[in-house]
């Protein structure tokens, strides 16, 4: 009785975290997603997209991953000092029925210590992991930048 007991609130627990997984990816969206492409031997570079939320309520990115960096950050521009740098974050947040726009000179996914050069349209997995624990991968290609908010392939 006690065996079934256990294997029916594992069943039980297993069940809810594939509903709110199945939840915050039903609540959010991923809008032209892109890798920045990068001069041969250069190790680091970044992934932008827009995040659209659904829902009523707000949902948090506290991590990101992917196979093709050794290091993978969340980070934003801050303006210091007279200089724009790079900060680490550790949180991008998607406000209730709104949208966050991770872009050059903003919000970003630093993609640190490549472990192969990127080539143009090459599709890199990125996931991103929420504040409940949820994942979502997402297929990102690899695009040539000209200038803050343009893109040319």
């Amino acid at each position: 009785m006690k065996l079934l007991l256990s294997r029916s609130l594992l069943l039980l627990s297993f069940c809810l975290l594939f509903t709110t997984s199945s939840a915050i990816a039903s609540d959010i969206s991923i809008i032209d997603p892109y890798v920045r492409a990068v001069p041969p031997g250069q190790t680091v570079s970044a992934a932008f997209l827009q995040i659209e939320n659904s829902s009523d309520k707000a949902h948090f990115i506290v991590n990101a991953k992917s196979s093709i960096a050794r290091v993978v950050e969340l980070h934003s521009h801050v303006h210091e000092n007279g200089m724009m740098k790079m900060r680490r974050v550790e949180f991008i947040e998607i406000p209730a029925n709104g949208k966050t726009i991770l872009e050059p000179g903003g919000l970003h996914i630093m993609l640190i210590d490549l472990h192969n050069a990127l080539k143009l349209e090459q599709q890199v997995a990125i996931t991103l992991e929420f504040k409940d624990g949820s994942t979502q991968e997402i297929k990102a290609p690899v695009r040539k930048i000209m200038m803050k908010g343009m893109m040319k392939k």
